[in-house]
């Protein structure tokens, strides 16, 4: 029983930090990127407004996308459901993008306001030690320190082929 228990805490672990290797991989870059469309001229005013909200209603609006993509994920699992596998996993793929986008972009925007919230900066700091603390035993692990070194040989060698005369 201590065997079985021990294995699912491991399985849950490595999914959960397979998780958090997708926002670590996907929150800078789309956070950017979604920064880089608010600096159209009538995006910039609505971040300004953003950054300006009261701490809970920071919240409220760090929250809304949360809500508004379980409609989309909903329609995901019933096309998954009519056999249309592709057509679903494709909606929950971009909902998840877009999701993780959106609600990076708000945090940053929303940050300030939300660690004047006592309970929300205590739970975020705990959640960013804990993740920080997974992500090290992740970044030392064999299957992470091999995909480095690939990574590392695929850019060199893309170098090489790009400089051949």
């Amino acid at each position: 029983m201590h065997l079985a228990i021990r294995l699912l805490k491991n399985l849950f672990s490595g999914l959960l930090a397979l998780l958090i290797l997708f926002e670590e991989w996907g929150w800078e870059p789309l956070q950017r990127a979604l920064a880089w469309i608010g600096r159209l001229p009538g995006l910039r005013w609505v971040e300004r407004r953003i950054q300006a909200l009261p701490p809970y209603a920071a919240l409220a609006l760090f929250l809304l996308p949360t809500a508004m993509l379980l409609p989309v994920k909903l329609l995901a699992l019933w096309l998954i459901g009519q056999g249309k596998v592709l057509s679903g996993s494709l909606v929950i793929l971009s909902a998840k993008l877009v999701g993780t986008a959106i609600v990076a972009r708000l945090f940053a925007l929303t940050q300030p306001a939300l660690m004047q919230l006592a309970w929300f900066a205590r739970a975020y700091t705990r959640w960013a030690n804990w993740k920080e603390r997974l992500l090290m035993q992740v970044r030392a692990s064999w299957p992470w320190r091999l995909g480095r070194v690939l990574k590392h040989r695929m850019k060199q060698r893309w170098r090489r082929f790009m400089t051949r005369p």
